[in-house]
């Protein structure tokens, strides 16, 4: 049988393709061309083929199996250098993989920038993403399947917090709900009149236990995203996240309410891990880049002055 072709031929041969000459490959991996021209006669015997035409003065061409050997060798060499990658990164202390919990109130925006950031930094980092709402993100961090939170709070936890920004809560129905053409304020008992859509958390940690609701009839929904559907058609009015209803304020899709017992509330996003683990190198380099990224998101924010709820950040009304 015959010997397999070593990763320094291919290494060879992909050079000598992608700089177009052996002397231009040879002064590229500091190699003398009798080398790298030796190096490519061994290959093609090993292999039975054809890598280069080379005919006179002109320089090496490759054939037609050589063009598709090429994007084999290349392949080959990705794989190698992405062992590589993860046996340095192994050495550095980075982990395997980072198990992310997020609550969709986070900013689309931010999560898709520090995503793409992870990405290009840690390549070989495996991402495991969870998608959960309120009590769900930290019950994720405290039973490990998470090694790092981003949410908002409601009521007391047993995770470690990092503050890390904040989001703005606002209260809003479709342009012709009837709180909407009502004289403002409305008062609170116009406001029980009508259905209010509230996210219910999942997990137990709230269980029995209301934030921002006040009307006497409710739907209860899992996630922000049905939510905002279904209060674009009219059916029903709650509290949604001023950056996740921003283009349908400035279109008139929906309508910011005046509401007495209900403001615009501003809470706090943090970062959570738990209390008996120190965030490993890749989990406390996302902290720091969610902090970064929602640093610039407030930034744009409305300058104005807001009810805070330090220890709610999620008022699902």
């Amino acid at each position: 049988m015959q010997p397999n072709p070593t990763l320094d031929q291919l290494q060879v041969f992909v050079t000598v393709a992608e700089t177009g000459s052996f002397s231009a490959a040879g002064r590229k991996l500091n190699r003398a061309q009798s080398v790298i021209s030796y190096t490519i006669a061994n290959l093609e015997e090993q292999l039975g083929l054809k890598l280069f035409e080379r005919g006179g003065t002109r320089e090496p061409q490759l054939t037609e199996i050589g063009r598709a050997m090429l994007e084999d060798a290349r392949r080959m060499l990705g794989a190698l250098q992405r062992l590589r990658s993860r046996v340095d990164s192994h050495g550095q202390g980075l982990e395997a993989e980072v198990a992310l919990a997020v609550d969709p109130a986070l900013p689309s925006s931010v999560l898709v920038r520090v995503l793409k950031a992870f990405e290009a930094q840690f390549p070989t980092v495996t991402l495991r993403l969870h998608i959960g709402s309120l009590g769900l993100v930290p019950d994720l961090v405290v039973n490990g399947q998470a090694d790092l939170g981003i949410g908002g709070l409601l009521g007391e936890v047993d995770v470690h917090l990092v503050r890390i920004g904040f989001m703005s809560m606002v209260p809003a129905a479709a342009p012709d709900h009837p709180l909407a053409l009502l004289p403002k304020p409305v008062p609170i008992e116009d406001v029980r009149e009508y259905t209010q859509l509230v996210v219910t958390d999942q997990s137990e940690r709230t269980r029995g236990r209301d934030y921002g609701v006040f009307a006497y009839r409710t739907w209860r929904l899992t996630d922000i995203r049905t939510k905002h559907i279904l209060m674009r058609e009219g059916l029903g009015w709650g509290g949604l996240p001023r950056w996740l209803i921003a283009d349908d304020l400035a279109s008139g899709r929906l309508v910011e309410l005046d509401l007495e017992p209900y403001k615009e509330v501003r809470g706090p996003l943090f970062a959570m891990h738990r209390n008996d683990r120190s965030p490993k190198p890749v989990a406390a380099w996302l902290i720091d880049q969610f902090k970064r990224e929602l640093g610039c998101f407030n930034e744009f924010e409305p300058n104005k002055v807001l009810e805070e709820e330090p220890d709610n950040l999620n008022r699902q009304a």
